[in-house]
Formats: C-alpha cells, structure tokens, sequence
C-alpha cells in the first residue's frame, strides 16, 4: 500500500507558539504518523509573536505571491517554512502582512478579540488549500484542527470537490475548548464565499461567532473528533447536534492517541 499523504492545517504548533492544548496535540500526532509510515504536510497562520529568526523561518519565493480574496478584498499570500528541531518535520506558514504580522494572536494587549479574526480565519482556511494546490501534492486526509481551520472541510465539499489535487480527499476535523464570546459583523458570509457556494451552505455560519466555524467545520468533514477536554454544555450541545450522521470520537488516552487516528486515517481514505 502506498504512504497515506496527512495535510494537518491548526491553529499552532509546538515549538513554535503554544498557546493551548491544539500546540502540542499538533506537536505529537503528525511526528506519530510520519513514524507509523505516513507523508505529512503541516500548516498554521504566522502569528507575528512567532520569532522569525530563532526559529528560522524563510520565506519560499516559488509559493508565495497568490492573492486570497476575503469578501471583496484581495491579499497577498506569503508562504514561510521552518523545520522542527529534532523531527523530520516541516511546517509551512500561512502569512500576511495586514493579518499576522501584529504582536499577538487572538487578542490584544488589552485582551481585546481581534475584530477580523473571522478574516484572519478566512484566508488562512483558502491560503492553505491554494498553497497545497501549488505545491502539486494531493492529501488522503485533511485533518482540521481548533475553529479557525473549520471553513477548510466546506471548500474541500465545494469549491475543491473537482479539483485533481484534492478530488479524493477525506476531511477530519478537531474540535478542543477554545471557546469565546465574540460576534462578527453580518457580512461574514460574504467574506468567506467562493466559487460554487451558495448562502445555504454557508448557514451554519450566520451565528457568526465560535458555534459558527464548529458547525460548518462538523456539517462537511468526513469524520468528527473531540478532543480529551472538559467541554460547556454549549460546545456539547452542538458536538451532539451532528453526531448522527457522523463518525464521532473521543481523542483516547495517550497511549491509545496514535493508533487511533492511524485506524481513522486509513479507515477513512479506504
């Protein structure tokens, strides 16, 4: 049998920020899997707290320089990678100058919630897919990590469906408890549309807050999972609302973690 090809697009990666459970999960798993025999891709957002050069991210030339429309506006792409010290493993980072490059991640100084996260959130989910498009490399599975990558497993169903490179791919997506309170504007529907979708698919959307991403994430991926955390009873409310049509687990206990996804993986691209 072939490698099974893993693109693992979140929120954060171990040792480059951390910030929440997603860091580390993202950390271990794809290391796991490339060690278990598989191909990995990782991807998150150059937050501007992530230090360039401690970290030696560069720049690649040949990736960079697509433009991401979010609503009516176009910004540029620019593609950084860095390799994890002591894995075989690269991350490639999703950048721009207007969304990544401030002092922080989801909020400010003051703790203020950034007001165009939902934006920041948008272009990462189509920087990711446009990125992997140029790259030529086609996934098995896309695994989905935390709220802001939700939007990826509905172009995956629409935009993408026809596309060579991701005709065959099969959607995961992680759900961990990294709620917030905060409402965007109206427009966010607009904001995150692209070609072949239409309103009604983009419903789950119309909250437009957390619930929002994790229901259009959960609506469209192939395969749910909840990470091993103390959930509200709101987050619990919606993972149940989507659970009937869904392969639905629970992230087992450490010594289960990767042979777990292992099985879904596989399960998933036969």
């Amino acid at each position: 049998m072939s490698k099974l090809r893993i693109l693992y697009a979140a929120t954060e990666i171990d040792p480059f920020l951390q910030t929440t459970k997603v860091a580390e999960f993202l950390r271990r798993l794809p290391q796991g899997m490339q060690e278990m025999g598989m191909e990995i891709r990782i991807f998150v957002p150059r937050f501007g707290i992530i230090n360039e050069r401690k970290n030696r991210l560069h720049e690649v030339v040949r990736l960079s320089g697509i433009n991401i429309a979010v609503g009516e506006d176009e910004k540029p792409l620019i593609i950084k990678v860095a390799s994890i010290p002591n894995a075989k493993l690269q991350v490639y980072f999703i950048d721009n100058e207007d969304y990544f490059h401030r002092k922080s991640v989801l909020v400010d100084k003051n703790d203020k919630f950034h007001a165009d996260n939902d934006e920041r959130a948008i272009f990462f989910c189509k920087g990711v897919l446009e990125t992997v498009k140029k790259l030529g490399w086609a996934p098995d599975i896309v695994h989905c990590n935390d709220w802001m990558t939700g939007l990826i497993p509905m172009y995956l169903k629409t935009t993408y469906k026809k596309d060579p490179i991701f005709k065959d791919a099969k959607s995961v997506f992680t759900i961990y408890n990294n709620e917030f309170d905060y409402k965007f504007g109206g427009d966010i529907i607009e904001k995150a549309k692209m070609l072949d979708i239409d309103d009604e698919m983009l419903a789950g959307l119309k909250t437009a807050d957390f619930g929002g991403f994790i229901k259009v994430g959960m609506e469209y991926a192939d395969s749910v999972v909840k990470s091993d955390e103390d959930f509200s009873d709101n987050l619990n409310a919606l993972f149940s609302e989507y659970s009937k049509n869904k392969q639905i687990g629970q992230v087992g206990a450490d010594e289960n973690l990767l042979t777990s996804y292992y099985a879904l993986y596989n399960e998933l691209a036969n």
